[in-house]
């Protein structure tokens, strides 16, 4: 992106799409950015058998909705800052309402709800078919431009693929 233009819809799921492309667990996981932007992202984790964490009943293992969760709202923060900077997570409260259950799709969505100097607030939902999993509130902290890799911008709106080397 040129410091005059404005990352579109489709330019901050692209970029986003590469963000969640060199996490490794996302990666094999198959996290597909269905929407983002400024007001917030949807993303969606197709079902695998790797999900499960009761087997016998069919149900998805508690973590993966606490790491769905996570990323989709640490996703919403990129978008909703000035320009683009590293922002680890500082905390993350999770209410389970229901267990996934197996064979779905799961779909997140996050928002920005605060931004401060400091930390950028969000809240994100995960839901099936049958309705809502799980809600999350996310706190992330901001490191700013003099702590963020040079180049961190410039490698998410990137226009060639991400390459197996590019995360290795």
């Amino acid at each position: 992106m040129t410091p005059d233009h404005s990352p579109s819809a489709a330019d901050w799921r692209r970029a986003l799409a590469r963000f969640v492309a060199v996490i490794p667990h996302t990666r094999a996981l198959g996290l597909e950015v269905l929407e983002a932007g400024p007001e917030g992202v949807r993303l969606r984790l197709p079902w695998h058998d790797d999900l499960l964490g009761d087997a016998t009943r069919g149900l998805v293992h508690g973590g993966v909705l606490t790491m769905l969760l996570d990323t989709a709202c640490g996703s919403a923060v990129l978008p909703a800052l000035p320009a683009p900077e590293v922002c680890p997570t500082l905390d993350l409260r999770v209410d389970h309402y229901r267990p996934g259950v197996a064979g779905q799709a799961i779909i997140a969505e996050a928002r920005v709800v605060r931004v401060t100097a400091s930390v950028v607030f969000t809240e994100g939902t995960l839901r099936q078919q049958a309705g809502p999993l799980a809600r999350g509130i996310g706190n992330f902290v901001r490191l700013g431009p003099r702590n963020t890799p040079p180049g961190f911008a410039e490698a998410l709106f990137a226009e060639a693929p991400v390459e197996e080397s590019d995360h290795a």
